[in-house]
């Protein structure tokens, strides 16, 4: 196994944790972000907008988030983008500015995101495991066609195993982290 096909076995593992990031910070812990509305898409002329490309997302306070729309005539249109969302928001339009106060969240609700977050993190945990196991793969294929000797074959499995560990520790620490937030009182 090549430098090369090692660094693609480290960069697959690190975007299967970098999705787990970024669908974590979707998840709604009762304070406002601006990512939050991150899925959000807006239909405008037809076609379907991210969010981002038709208004400003700001976070005045903890608990609000201001939308400034910039075409007047689309306020609709984002305002209903954001309700149909599912994500529980209730946007107050005032002119060209929408206010979406974020609401407290109950126990329930917090045990459920919680829930969400593990089954994240499970699905990163997966993605990471076919990671090595296609590492390992390759590994043998070149051990068998007589590429590798059996210490470095085994030098290299040690390396993907250890990659791979702390790829399940990285994930497992957000998964933590992610947990404390949601659960907060």
């Amino acid at each position: 196994m090549t430098d090369a096909e090692l660094a693609d076995v480290k960069r697959r593992m690190q975007s299967a944790v970098d999705v787990l990031k970024h669908e974590l910070v979707g998840l709604r812990t009762g304070r406002a972000s601006a990512n939050l509305l991150e899925p959000v898409t807006v239909e405008i002329y037809g076609a379907h907008m991210p969010l981002k490309q038709v208004a400003t997302v700001n976070v005045p306070e903890p608990r609000m988030i201001t939308v400034q729309v910039w075409d007047r005539t689309q306020v609709k249109a984002v305002e209903r983008a954001i309700q149909q969302a599912a994500l529980g928001l209730n946007p107050i339009v005032e002119g060209q500015l929408l206010r979406i106060p974020i609401p407290e969240l109950t126990q329930e609700r917090r045990t459920e995101l919680a829930k969400i977050a593990h089954k994240y993190s499970e699905q990163a945990r997966i993605a990471v495991r076919n990671v090595r196991r296609d590492g390992m793969d390759k590994v043998k294929k070149h051990e068998k066609g007589g590429d590798l000797s059996q210490d470095a074959a085994r030098q290299q499995t040690d390396q993907i195993q250890k990659l791979t560990d702390q790829m399940i520790a990285q994930i497992d620490q957000l998964l933590g982290a992610k947990e404390k937030e949601i659960m907060q009182v």
